[in-house]
């Protein structure tokens, strides 16, 4: 072999990359293919309710009975929406579901923020036990509360009310809000508060100025959690609203039906997207502080 071939056949085997790393690197790209085939999957499965309800609402009833499925709405029917915009029991839900979830989230947040601040920031007996007590309450079974909870709205004359129905969700959310919000609080050093006393700021002023702000994405994640819980909540809504027109919006939805008395489909994921427009709005506006809040909620505490 001359020098120049044996450099040649250096050069090259110095250039090209040694088989086993092309191997490890098919490998790494077969795994990444098949990871993204799966998070495709399971994007449509997701998604693909939504779409099916959207679907729904926007087709004719006729079509909705046929063999063939139609995935979709051709043509395009608005007349379901146009009937529950007309329904004067929608408006009257609508302003129910409002009252109780505008209630339920500035009272549940303001107990869990001062509760969290006192479990986290504050060395008192039986702090732990108050810790333990969230975490018990939490595992009772919604459904082994209600004869106690009717009997107890019953005495207190509050069964279809806004207060009422507002008490029982503060009651079953304050828990999970206070976990929530010390896991927060957890993750804020004293020290930040200390520091700014010596500034000269009081411990309250040191608090509002320091750890009030950093605290702004748990506050945004536990509002959200506190508006889905009482904006979907239905099993609670069933039993203490009894008389129809005090009708929550899942309540009202339930009841939704035709003149023949047959299930008006259409209809009903008409008002079930009517119902999730809100909830949607929200999730845009907070989105940014909710993604930042369940992170650091997930690290944190």
């Amino acid at each position: 072999m001359t020098a120049q071939t044996f450099t040649k056949t250096t050069e090259i085997s110095a250039v090209s990359p040694p088989r086993s790393r092309r191997t490890l690197g098919n490998r790494v790209d077969g795994q990444r293919r098949l990871w993204n085939g799966v998070a495709v999957i399971a994007i449509v499965v997701l998604v693909f309710p939504i779409y099916w309800m959207i679907n729904t609402a926007l087709s004719e009833n006729e079509n909705l009975f046929t063999r063939t499925p139609r995935f979709f709405p051709f043509p395009i029917s608005l007349d379901s929406f146009a009937g529950i915009l007309v329904d004067d029991g929608f408006w009257s839900a609508l302003g129910m579901s409002a009252g109780v979830t505008s209630v339920v989230v500035i009272v549940a947040v303001l107990f869990g923020f001062f509760a969290a601040i006192a479990v986290s920031r504050f060395r008192f007996r039986g702090g732990g036990f108050i810790i333990l007590l969230v975490l018990i309450v939490q595992m009772i079974p919604t459904e082994a509360l209600f004869i106690s909870q009717f009997r107890m709205l019953d005495g207190w004359s509050l069964l279809n009310s806004v207060g009422g129905l507002s008490i029982l969700y503060v009651g079953a959310i304050v828990p999970f809000t206070v976990w929530l919000l010390r896991g927060f609080i957890h993750g804020i050093p004293p020290e930040l508060e200390e520091a700014a006393m010596v500034d000269g700021c009081s411990r309250f002023g040191a608090f509002i100025r320091v750890t009030l702000p950093l605290l702004g994405p748990g506050i945004v994640t536990a509002s959200v959690f506190s508006f889905l819980q009482a904006w979907n909540e239905y099993t609670l809504a069933l039993v203490v609203m009894t008389k129809p027109g005090n009708a929550t919006l899942p309540l009202w939805l339930q009841t939704f039906s035709s003149d023949l008395s047959a299930t008006d489909w259409a209809g009903i994921m008409a008002g079930a997207t009517l119902i999730s427009v809100p909830v949607v709005i929200l999730f845009l506006i907070v989105q940014g502080r909710l993604g930042a809040g369940m992170m650091a909620g997930a690290v944190k505490g």
